[in-house]
């Protein structure tokens, strides 16, 4: 059972300050994360409800991985922790809006770059590419 509540009127999730998130049928809502600096968005993940708790304790992110099927501290082998500077969540409570401050070297992503969009496809043709790893991005 959840610790948030649930909320049963629409006027209430959508206009109310009460947050309850409405998890999907896996326990998960998906979170969206940005650098609160730059605008740059830099990852999307999702949460369960014990790793949003955590968030909201912590300060920092912490995400589930669905993977690895276990909690995920953002940063903690990285040292690249982020640091929620604001948190947003939908009209209908079922997405979250992160806005971070990276610390360590290197980027939000694993492959080392800043964000985990560096794949550019273009629209209309042409050939896709990739956004190179620059040199303060690298881990």
């Amino acid at each position: 059972m959840s610790s948030f509540p649930r909320l049963t009127s629409k006027h209430d999730a959508e206009e109310g300050l009460t947050l309850a998130p409405k998890f999907d049928a896996r326990g998960l809502v998906t979170c969206v994360t940005t650098d609160a600096d730059t605008g740059d968005l830099l990852m999307v993940a999702h949460m369960n409800e014990e790793s949003l708790r955590k968030t909201i304790e912590s300060g920092e992110a912490w995400y589930w991985s669905r993977s690895r099927q276990s909690l995920w501290h953002k940063g903690d082998t990285s040292g690249q922790i982020q640091t929620v500077v604001e948190m947003r969540i939908d009209c209908d409570q079922d997405a979250i809006w992160l806005k971070v401050r990276v610390g360590g070297d290197g980027g939000c992503c694993h492959t080392g770059r800043h964000s985990c969009f560096y794949r550019i496809q273009p629209i209309g043709g042409g050939e896709a590419s990739l956004r190179p790893l620059i040199i303060s991005e690298a881990r």
